[in-house]
């Protein structure tokens, strides 16, 4: 009798070990809600944040690709988006700072001012940047630079002064923002006409830089990111900005406090994948979308697996 009673507590205590652990294993974590900015590089970072989020039990609501900076913003300052990735240098214009300051021109200054401004204001949490600077620029196919011998933006004001010819597709965030257009504007003393911009909805230079290259509707130039990976392909040359006058815009995940309060991996999770991401590698993996034609999702699986963030 008491072998009896001694294998039924046995088989108690197994069972009751199972239960447990079967309900440890059980424990949801999430929904995280995920979204991007709409351009090539939103849509990468935003599908990278989903995938390794996925692979470590999360629940993910993806909405990658959901719109400007000003969606994104909003949605997180609003609870409505827990986690995007965004600029360090764009806090100077979100977070009404002055963007010609020097502390936005420097990579460890600008993350810091921003992660503190962006934290006491909105309780929103900026992880590590990726070391890549996806600056704002302004190309221009290689027909118009080698015509005119446009390797700069000062030789651009001097193209403009003279009348000539010029048409720039672009976003009306770069419009609008005083870090983009009209910072260079300001520097290097031309102003662009309506008839000099083809305005696109969204932000997204996969868009900008084909009309281009394509010349629509008398385009021949195109906002730029630094990190473009289209750019040869389509033929575009890069003005350099001679005087440094633009921020630095390094990418990172932005996390909402209580969402990482709650769930404190989730740093150590994204801090290792963007820190792997420098110039080169977002501006191969960018092309790899842009020029090839793979969806956003397929190359951040691809390179999550290669860099051993998933399996």
């Amino acid at each position: 009798m008491k072998r009896i009673i001694k294998a039924v507590y046995i088989l108690f205590l197994i069972f009751l070990a199972f239960s447990c652990q079967k309900t440890n294993d059980s424990v949801k974590k999430g929904p995280i809600v995920v979204a991007s900015k709409i351009d090539t590089e939103g849509g990468l970072l935003g599908q990278m944040i989903v995938k390794v989020l996925e692979y470590n039990k999360f629940e993910v609501v993806d909405n990658t690709s959901l719109g400007a900076t000003k969606i994104n913003r909003e949605a997180i300052i609003n609870g409505e988006t827990d986690i995007y990735p965004d600029y360090t240098g764009n806090g100077a214009f979100f977070l009404e700072s002055d963007y010609s300051e020097d502390t936005w021109k420097k990579s460890s200054t600008a993350y810091d001012a921003v992660k503190k401004l962006d934290y006491d204001k909105n309780r929103i949490v900026w992880l590590k940047p990726a070391p890549a600077n996806n600056t704002w620029a302004i190309s221009v196919t290689k027909k118009l630079s080698d015509s005119n011998s446009l390797k700069t933006l000062n030789d651009l004001a001097k193209y403009l002064g003279n009348g000539g010819e010029f048409k720039i597709a672009c976003s009306e965030e770069f419009v609008s923002s005083p870090a983009a257009l009209p910072s260079f504007e300001k520097a290097y003393g031309f102003k662009l006409s309506n008839e000099n911009l083809l305005v696109l909805a969204g932000g997204n230079t996969a868009q900008t830089e084909q009309a281009a290259a394509r010349g629509t509707d008398g385009v021949n130039a195109a906002m730029a990111y630094g990190t473009d990976g289209q750019l040869a392909a389509l033929g575009l040359i890069v003005l350099e900005d001679t005087k440094g006058i633009q921020p630095v815009y390094e990418p990172a995940a932005l996390v909402r406090e209580e969402i990482l309060n709650k769930y404190p991996e989730i740093k150590k999770i994204l801090e290792p994948v963007f820190s792997s991401l420098n110039l080169v590698t977002l501006q191969t993996l960018n092309g790899r979308i842009s020029v090839d034609g793979e969806s956003s999702s397929d190359v951040a699986v691809s390179y999550l697996k290669e860099k051993g963030f998933i399996k």
